[in-house]
């Protein structure tokens, strides 16, 4: 059994770690694994898990549509597709009305860059140095992280633009601030690269595994104002902020936003089956009446991850779940804010509904990480140790470099909410032990 794990290739790690513990099933927010042991989940797996493990309605849906029509490549004509379309039609904000089915984030942002260069005519996107939009050739080059360099020199064509990153501003963040105001530095880069060369600016509204970054209000709508003035398309990349995440729908709609596009993945079948949308606005979807979209794939629109959908959105809705992340936002931010107070290795606290972040600091004076940018294993240690130490107490955390990413199922209730706060301030000890002057 050893010698057969060893075969599975897993994403963006070495082979030769030791593996992980079998998970053998998973009920509400927690999972288990072969040795009997429960692990609370602190993270919805990838933050795709909104709706937490095992929920009967998902599983009634995919089994019903299996048995009904289980494959079927498009252009045929699925009732499921469609009832998905006209559901996302009632929470996608403003005019975005059309969608094309894809099965990542990845390829949902692959297709709308491809779309917003062929709507324009023009070549260059503009995207931030904290993203990640996927790892296929295009959403690759469009991440601005390190893990794009694999894949250098990429897609021509991308430019980037610094984050509104307030706790550790590019800019140094004066009054006003170019970089954390927006629309500033978008304008001076549209100088250098010629607005009339820009196809689109893609943003994830509040940014994800890179830090879950909130940007002060008025830079989305900064962002948005520049791109309407030049014709550029502006995408909304709500792969991990989407349904409900961040206590609204969408990100974007926090501050009123209305994008020319939004891709969405993850929380559209709470990770039930592989599925993305990309949603357009009527501007679009008018223009594609005679034009050809210029995407396919073959399991787009997949009739059985539909169903998924279809009742991921209906529990959604029946629950009211995107108004409990929003009022599990405070719980969460209290508990946190409570945590800071007793450890010093918590420098930075910052999110929204179920979706929040930790930054760990040697010294809050300095802001010096507890990791580096892009550690080697080495440089990492302190947080493998804590991401090691919280799974052994039982809780599930998803960590990169020096963040803690705070995102349960948001089914999670508030004793639950207390157990893993629990067990955060017991794990937090271990980045302690690096603050500057701890010895």
């Amino acid at each position: 059994m050893g010698e057969a794990r060893g075969r599975v290739i897993q994403a963006w790690s070495r082979q030769g770690t030791q593996p992980p513990p079998r998970i053998v099933g998973g009920e509400g927010c927690r999972f288990f694994d072969a040795a009997g042991r429960s692990y609370l989940d602190f993270s919805s797996q990838l933050v795709n898990a909104n709706l937490g493990h095992s929920r009967t309605e998902i599983q009634e849906a995919v089994q019903k549509q299996v048995a009904t029509m289980a494959t079927l490549g498009r252009p045929w004509d699925v009732e499921i597709v469609d009832e998905l379309a006209d559901r996302l039609a009632e929470i996608t904000p403003g005019d975005l009305n059309s969608f094309f089915f894809a099965c990542s984030g990845t390829e949902a942002n692959e297709a709308a860059i491809r779309l917003a260069r062929a709507y324009t005519g023009r070549d260059k996107v503009i995207a931030r140095y904290r993203s990640y939009h996927g790892s296929s050739a295009g959403a690759l080059t469009l991440t601005g992280e390190p893990r794009r360099w694999v894949g250098e020199p990429g897609v021509p064509g991308v430019v980037r633009m610094l984050d509104p990153y307030t706790y550790r501003c590019p800019a140094g963040h004066p009054t006003p601030c170019p970089v954390c105001s927006g629309a500033p530095h978008l304008r001076e880069l549209l100088q250098y690269e010629g607005a009339e060369n820009v196809a689109a600016v893609i943003v994830e509204p509040i940014t994800g595994i890179n830090g879950v970054i909130v940007p002060p209000d008025g830079y989305l709508r900064a962002i948005r104002d520049v791109c309407t003035e030049h014709g550029i398309m502006l995408i909304c990349d709500e792969v991990m902020t989407g349904f409900g995440r961040t206590g609204s729908w969408f990100a974007c709609d926090r501050w009123g936003v209305v994008p020319d596009i939004i891709t969405c993945a993850k929380g559209l079948t709470a990770g039930y089956l592989p599925l993305a949308a990309v949603a357009v606005s009527d501007r679009l979807s008018g223009w594609l009446q005679d034009s050809v979209f210029p995407y396919g794939l073959t399991y787009s629109a997949h009739p059985v991850a539909c169903a998924a959908a279809v009742a991921a959105l209906q529990v959604y809705q029946k629950e009211r779940l995107v108004e409990r992340a929003d009022r599990l936002g405070a719980v969460i931010e209290a508990a946190l804010r409570e945590l800071a107070e007793r450890h010093p290795s918590i420098g930075d606290i910052r999110g929204s509904g179920c979706f929040w972040g930790i930054e760990l600091v040697t010294d809050r004076a300095t802001k010096q990480p507890l990791v580096p940018f892009n550690p080697g294993s080495a440089a990492a240690e302190p947080m493998t140790k804590l991401t090691a130490a919280a799974f052994q107490k039982g809780l599930y955390l998803l960590t990169h470099w020096n963040m803690i990413v705070v995102s349960p199922p948001l089914i999670i209730d508030e004793a639950e909410i207390r157990e893993g706060m629990a067990l955060l301030d017991e794990t937090l000890c271990v980045a302690d032990e690096y603050v500057v002057g701890s010895g």
